[in-house]
C-alpha cells in the first residue's frame, strides 16, 4: 500500500535503517567536519569529501565553513564568553536544549566566520546549492522517506533531524564538558562519556580530543572505542583517506638513568600523559597511605583528594581551593607532592622555548623529588628519566 511506501519494511527493519541513516550522519561529522575539515588530522579522497558534504546538507542543513568555523573557535575560546557553547559559561541545561540554537546564532557571525572559517569548500556547489539552499536538502530528504517507507516516513526524517542537534550539539557539547571521566587535566573543563561510541561515533571521547584536539584517534585507553577511527581506518585501507597526525606515543627506555635532551623533548611531547602517570603513580598511592592513617576526626577532608589534587587549577573553585588547603594542612607529604606537580606542570610553561632551560629546571626537579624522602615521588623522579622520543631498540 502506498503508506507503507515503496520499501514496505516492517517496524523493527525501520528501526534498523534509521540506525544506518543516522550512523551515515555521524560518520559525516566525526570524520568529514570534525577531524578532516576543523583540525585537519587527516586527509580525504575529493569523492569521500564530497560524498559526506552533499550527505550533510541532506541531513543537517549545516555548512561546512560555519561548523568549522563555530567548531575551532570553541577550542580557542574554550570555556570563556567567547565560546559559542560553553557549558561553564552557559550552563549545562541550556547546551543540552539549546544547542542548536547556540550554533545557528554563531552560524550568523560573520566575524567568526572570517577568523576561524579558513580553507573551507568554495566551489559552484558551495555557493549555488549548499550554502544558497539549505532547507532544500532536509526537504528533499523527507520526500525521500515519505516514498520509501510512507507515512513513518516521516518519522524516520524528524529522527535525522535531531540526531546531531540531540547527540552533538546537546550531550557531546553539553555533558561533555560537565560529566564523566578525564584522562588528562587538559585546561578546560571537557570530559569522556561512555558507552556512547556507535551513537556518537566516538565524539564521547571529549577529554582526549580536547588534549590532542590534532589528533586523528580520538581514544587513548585500551578499553575506549572510537568508531570513527575504525571507519578511517577502512577508509585507508581502499585508499580513501590518510591519516596526518595521532596522538603522540610516550617512549620509555628500561634502564635509561641519564637525563639529556631527547629526555626533555620527549617529556615536552608527552606532558599530558606523564601527568596523567603523576596522578596515577604518585597522587594515588600517597592518598590512600594518608587516608589510612588519618584521625576519623580529619578523615572527611581527604574525600576525592586524588580528584582534587589532580585537578586542573584554573578548573579550581573556592570551595575545591579550601579542601586543597585543608588537606595539605592535614599531611605535609601531601603539601609535598602537590607543590612538586605544580612545580613539574610550570617547567613547560616557563621553558619550552628553550630546551636547554627546560633540561636544566628537569634536572632541578628530579633532584628535589629524589632528596623528598617519599618513595613513591623518587620512584616517579626515576621513571621521568626513561622517556625518550625514540622507542628502545632490540
Amino acid at each position: 500500500m502506498w503508506y507503507n511506501g515503496f520499501l514496505d519494511l516492517s517496524p523493527w527493519q525501520l528501526v534498523a535503517v534509521t540506525l544506518v541513516l543516522t550512523h551515515i550522519t555521524i560518520v559525516s561529522v566525526t570524520v568529514y567536519l570534525h577531524r578532516y575539515s576543523a583540525h585537519r588530522s587527516l586527509e580525504l579522497h575529493p569523492a569521500l569529501k564530497h560524498f559526506f558534504r552533499f550527505w550533510l546538507w541532506m541531513t543537517t542543513a549545516m555548512n561546512t565553513r560555519e561548523w568549522t568555523a563555530i567548531h575551532r573557535k570553541h577550542h580557542a575560546k574554550c570555556e570563556t564568553a567567547d565560546d559559542p557553547h560553553s557549558p561553564v559559561v552557559k550552563g549545562v541545561w541550556t547546551v543540552l536544549r539549546k544547542g542548536a540554537e547556540l550554533y545557528q546564532i554563531e552560524a550568523k557571525n560573520e566575524e567568526t566566520l572570517r577568523i576561524y572559517g579558513k580553507n573551507c569548500p568554495d566551489d559552484w556547489m558551495e555557493r549555488n546549492v549548499y550554502a544558497r539552499f539549505p532547507i532544500a536538502g532536509v526537504t528533499l530528504m523527507a520526500l525521500i522517506d515519505i516514498a520509501l517507507f510512507g507515512a513513518l516516513g516521516l518519522t524516520v526524517w524528524a529522527v535525522q533531524m535531531v540526531w546531531i542537534p540531540l547527540w552533538a550539539a546537546g550531550v557531546v557539547n553539553g555533558l561533555g564538558h560537565a560529566i564523566g571521566y578525564r584522562n588528562f587535566e587538559c585546561r578546560d573543563a571537557a570530559t569522556n562519556l561512555v558507552p556512547w561510541g556507535i551513537l556518537i561515533g566516538g565524539e564521547e571521547l571529549h577529554n582526549n580530543h580536547h588534549t590532542y584536539p590534532n589528533s586523528a584517534k580520538l581514544s587513548v585507553k585500551r578499553w575506549e572505542f572510537d568508531m570513527g577511527w575504525a571507519w578511517i581506518k577502512l577508509f585507508s585501507l581502499f585508499g580513501l583517506a590518510k591519516v596526518q597526525r595521532v596522538a603522540p606515543i610516550a617512549h620509555r627506555v628500561e634502564g635509561k638513568g641519564n637525563l639529556d635532551m631527547d629526555t626533555a623533548m620527549a617529556i615536552l611531547n608527552n606532558r599530558f600523559q606523564i601527568m596523567a602517570q603523576y596522578r596515577k603513580l604518585v597522587i594515588g598511592p600517597l592518598v590512600k597511605q594518608e587516608l589510612a592513617k588519618a584521625d576519623a576526626s580529619v578523615r572527611h577532608s581527604f574525600r576525592r583528594a586524588k580528584r582534587l589534587l589532580s585537578r586542573e587549577t584554573s578548573l579550581l573553585d573556592e570551595r575545591h581551593q579550601a579542601r586543597i588547603a585543608a588537606m595539605l594542612e592535614q599531611s605535609q607529604s601531601l603539601k609535598v607532592i602537590y607543590e612538586k606537580r605544580l612545580a613539574l606542570q610550570q617547567i613547560w610553561v616557563k621553558t619550552s622555548a628553550n630546551g636547554h632551560d627546560m633540561l636544566a629546571a628537569i634536572k632541578d626537579w628530579v633532584q628535589e623529588a629524589e632528596a623528598s624522602g617519599i618513595q613513591s615521588l623518587r620512584d616517579f623522579a626515576e621513571q621521568l628519566k626513561t622517556y625518550s622520543l625514540r622507542p628502545a631498540t632490540a
